[in-house]
């Protein structure tokens, strides 16, 4: 019998997780698998990135979960360097081109599209000079370091105040350099509804970072060498010997449109449940550079975390594999920190709840990680979200110190289980003074919310 041929294109969480899967499941026999990757790593953890750039954790090696010559140990035709330069799902091909310039085309009975995503990159001048870094893989990593052990290097420019550029302005910091955020938004975490978004701003500025919010680069400005010197935005410049864009990433499906594969309004590839691509039955599709669908608000959304991209590689390897899975969905989960303070978020806020058509309640307290009188307890701020009406949970946002972020845990499970704000006020929680008040921070807050959905 001929093996039949998978071809992956992305060694990295998706791709990888999907070969390993279908390589457990089926033997070199029965299936040969090939996986291209146009960079020189694989199988890491792109989260660590700003960690091992502040210096907290060390890399690139530490970042690696599984090499490519552990993958090639295991069966898998791991290529590094080899880009894919086209699809060609009719005959069912993919075309790629290799260090040194040569390109081939690939036959494939089963193709994995898990080509991540790119950092957004604004079009304005001086975007690509040097001293200016995206930061999405490792070797944008060590590009990074590079640009920081050059002479002279004092201050930064964080462009954009999400979950990379807070991460980021936190790196710089820790570097010792004078960290400056510019943002586009009202405040920094725009995951996050306004009011929590400025408990960010607050924590930063006390940290010592320069928050300029509402803000937009106009232009990079960079010195006679062409390197960058400064940001400019319509009223002001800030000194910059290095700028690093944390502004976002979009999926990165510019081989997908060109072979015509379907993408959604967010730019990401369209899949069923069993991560197979809408309309192909050979194609499959997974992490970064695919849509999900939010099961609170019922839409579809472009999620970028490595926890989604390895479940939906275990989901695609058990399918090719013979068996049978799906992945259902998100509530939307996602936890940060910049130093010492912590933030999470789950379910929905209120603009995406109003833009779901959902009528809603809020809730937002004031607590602590322990009890009151135990040593070290800090405070945290929980904001609650529930459905009008039904009193349905629909999202919960927390920012504070030690032991605020993974709280948010309790309302993630609550949102996938459907509960009611009210239900979850008799929620069994673990409960002693050095890890929680008698009233848990979440259960709080879902007292006020159950409380402000039975108002008339």
């Amino acid at each position: 019998m001929t093996a039949q041929r998978l071809v992956v294109i992305g060694a990295d969480a998706a791709g990888m997780s999907a070969a390993s899967q279908a390589r457990r499941r089926k033997g070199p026999d029965e299936l040969a698998i090939t996986a291209f990757e146009r960079g020189h790593h694989t199988s890491y953890s792109a989260c660590g990135i700003p960690y091992w750039i502040g210096g907290t954790v060390d890399g690139p090696d530490r970042l690696v979960a599984r090499t490519a010559s552990e993958h090639r140990s295991r069966g898998i035709d791991l290529r590094l360097g080899t880009e894919a330069v086209e699809l060609d799902p009719d005959r069912g091909r993919v075309r790629t081109r290799d260090a040194d310039g040569s390109y081939a085309w690939t036959p494939y009975d089963h193709l994995v599209v898990a080509t991540g995503a790119v950092p957004a990159r604004p079009r304005i001048p001086g975007i690509g000079a040097d001293g200016v870094f995206g930061v999405q893989t490792l070797d944008d990593g060590e590009a990074v370091l590079d640009g920081l052990a050059r002479d002279g290097v004092r201050s930064a420019v964080v462009v954009g105040g999400g979950y990379i550029g807070v991460e980021m302005a936190e790196a710089m910091l820790r570097r010792g350099l004078s960290v400056t955020v510019v943002d586009a938004g009202e405040q920094p975490m725009s995951t996050l509804d306004p009011d929590m978004g400025a408990l960010v701003r607050d924590a930063m500025e006390g940290m010592g970072i320069e928050v300029v919010s509402g803000a937009q680069v106009r232009e990079v400005l960079t010195d006679g060498d062409g390197r960058a010197r400064a940001v400019a935005t319509k009223d002001a410049e800030y000194p910059a010997d290095i700028v690093v864009l944390g502004i976002g990433v979009r999926p990165g499906t510019e081989l997908a449109r060109e072979a015509g594969l379907p993408l959604g309004e967010a730019g990401g590839l369209l899949t069923d449940r069993a991560q197979r691509v809408r309309g192909h039955d050979r194609i499959w599709a997974g992490g970064d550079c695919v849509e999900v669908l939010n099961l609170v608000s019922g839409a579809l959304q472009h999620v970028a975390l490595g926890t989604h991209a390895n479940k939906h590689g275990l989901v695609i390897g058990t399918n090719i594999g013979g068996g049978y899975a799906t992945f259902p969905g998100v509530v939307g989960t996602a936890v940060s920190k910049v130093c010492e303070v912590e933030i999470a978020r789950t379910g929905l806020k209120e603009s995406q709840a109003r833009a779901a058509g959902l009528r809603y309640v809020t809730a937002t307290v004031e607590s602590t990680s322990r009890a009151g009188y135990y040593p070290d307890a800090s405070p945290m701020t929980v904001k609650m979200l529930a459905e009008l009406g039904s009193g349905r949970l629909l999202g919960t946002q927390i920012v504070g110190r030690e032991g605020a972020a993974k709280r948010v845990d309790v309302a993630a499970v609550a949102l996938t289980a459907g509960m009611t704000v009210e239900a979850m006020t008799s929620l069994d929680l673990g409960y002693a003074p050095p890890f929680s008040p008698v009233w848990d921070p979440v259960l709080v807050a879902a007292r006020k919310a159950a409380a402000a959905v039975r108002q008339p």
